[in-house]
């Protein structure tokens, strides 16, 4: 059995969730919740999962795998129906640049410790934290528009006309925009690929809102 470590809003727990479920491997998930207590995700017990003290962490029979990307790649490699990355180099080369540009160029800069450190440390204020925060999505969103719109391999999806690595860290990063009220009219092939995600029974039942510990 698959136990995910996970926190609902978590936009790299969301991409693995996404993925197991997509796979359709039975997994169980234990919430740690990022801001109950301080941060559950400091304690001595999930610190002992993930020195890092970050979400998401797989527990597989073998070993406990961290980093959401290096995990989707475990699951694609260990159970590959349907594929997360396409058969060819090529391919594979651009739905992973097209993943890392969310994982290494948006999210980092968005993520929750970033922004406690803004507001903790530097004393920035929460109207100025959240144009920090919308500032680096609009400008990854900007260059993934682009990197879509212009590529004849963008189909239905961000890579063809199924999903793949790049989709499972797509929808995240858009629930991330709408919540902070960012415009998606600038990006129509974002929105278009992100409407069609949600319409799939695997992407609804791993968004946010369909966590146990969203309640």
């Amino acid at each position: 059995m698959l136990t995910l470590y996970s926190y609902f809003r978590s936009s790299a727990a969301f991409r693995v969730r996404i993925a197991l479920q997509l796979k359709a491997l039975p997994h169980e998930v234990i919430p740690v919740h990022l801001l109950r207590n301080g941060g559950e995700q400091h304690s001595q017990e999930f610190q002992a999962v993930n020195p890092a003290a970050m979400v998401p962490a797989l527990r597989t029979d073998a070993a406990t795998l961290r980093q959401s990307l290096a995990i989707l790649e475990f699951l694609d490699e260990t159970y590959p129906a349907p594929p997360l990355l396409p058969a060819d180099a090529l391919g594979r080369a651009r739905v992973r640049a097209l993943a890392l540009t969310i994982a290494c160029d948006i999210h980092p800069l968005n993520n929750l410790r970033v922004l406690r450190y803004l507001q903790t440390q530097l004393q920035i204020d929460e109207e100025r934290r959240n144009a920090w925060h919308r500032h680096w999505i609009v400008v990854g969103f900007a260059a993934l528009e682009r990197l879509l719109q212009s590529d004849a391999m963008t189909g239905r999806y961000c890579h063809g006309d199924a999903p793949t690595l790049a989709d499972c860290c797509l929808v995240p990063q858009v629930f991330n925009a709408r919540r902070l009220q960012v415009p998606l009219a600038d990006y129509p092939t974002i929105a278009r690929i992100h409407e069609l995600c949600m319409q799939s029974e695997a992407f609804r039942r791993a968004a946010p809102d369909a966590q146990a510990d969203a309640q």
